[in-house]
Order: C-alpha cells, then sequence, then structure tokens
C-alpha cells in the first residue's frame, strides 16, 4: 500500500482547539473563585499582622496555583486563581467617592502588590504543560 492511503499523524500543536468540556470549564470558574477570596482574604490579612500576615498571603496564593496546577495536570489549572486574585486584588485597589481605601501607600502594600504578581507568573510559568498522546518521537536524523 502507499501512503498515500494512511492518515497523516499531526502533532498536537497542529490540531484544532476545542472548547473546554463542561466539567473543566466549571473547574476553572471554580478556581477563578477561589483565587479571588485568597486575593481577598490576603489583602485584609496583610496589614493586620505585617511580616507575617504578607507572607502568609503570598504563601497561600502560590500554594492555590501550584496545588490547582498540579491537581489538574495543565497550566490552566494554575492561570485561573491567579488571574482571580489579580482581578481582585486590582479591583481592591481603587478608591471609593468617599474617600476609603483598602491599600495604603506603605510598603506592605506594594510588596503584596508586586509580590503576589511576581508568585502568580511564577507559579503559572512552572505549572505543567500538556503533553501530547501517543509513542515519542524523534527527529529526522
Amino acid at each position: 500500500m502507499s501512503k498515500r492511503n494512511e492518515p497523516a499523524v499531526t502533532s498536537a500543536l497542529a490540531q484544532p482547539l476545542r472548547p473546554p468540556s463542561p466539567g473543566r470549564a466549571a473547574l476553572y470558574v471554580g478556581l477563578f473563585v477561589l483565587g479571588a477570596v485568597v486575593g481577598v482574604a490576603g489583602a485584609l490579612l496583610q496589614p493586620a499582622w505585617f511580616p507575617g500576615g504578607l507572607l502568609l498571603a503570598l504563601a497561600a496564593e502560590a500554594g492555590l496555583c501550584v496545588g490547582a496546577g498540579r491537581a489538574v495536570g495543565r497550566r490552566g489549572g494554575a492561570v485561573a486563581p491567579a488571574a482571580g486574585w489579580a482581578l481582585a486584588v486590582v479591583l481592591l485597589t481603587t478608591s471609593r467617592p468617599e474617600g476609603d481605601f483598602l491599600f495604603a501607600a506603605g510598603s506592605g502594600s506594594y510588596l503584596f502588590l508586586l509580590g503576589g504578581i511576581a508568585v502568580a507568573v511564577i507559579c503559572a510559568t512552572l505549572a505543567p504543560v500538556r503533553q501530547p498522546d501517543g509513542e515519542p518521537a524523534r527527529l529526522r536524523k
């Protein structure tokens, strides 16, 4: 038989994108909401107990992102809570018309914001990447 009749095996990157299953989409939404809750809790905790609260808030974010990435087995598992954390914290930085604010202009607030962004990027970068199924292949010699 000729090779023209056999189906071509292509890379996983060459396959068309498919929307996630409803279960996986619900999982990502849940992780997004959990990331937002951790962001709000960290924003309230870090000024109350300065050095320890800051470290605890950043450790909670790192634990959530790394744990979610490993539990899901894909990078989206780490990106969803990181995005929820970032959205919640950015929304909390705005001041209200009455003059109320949550983040004071101090070193702790800036360390929480910048450290949290750095932790989110590191965790999302180090999360496991989806591997294509099939036998390992070698490039042509």
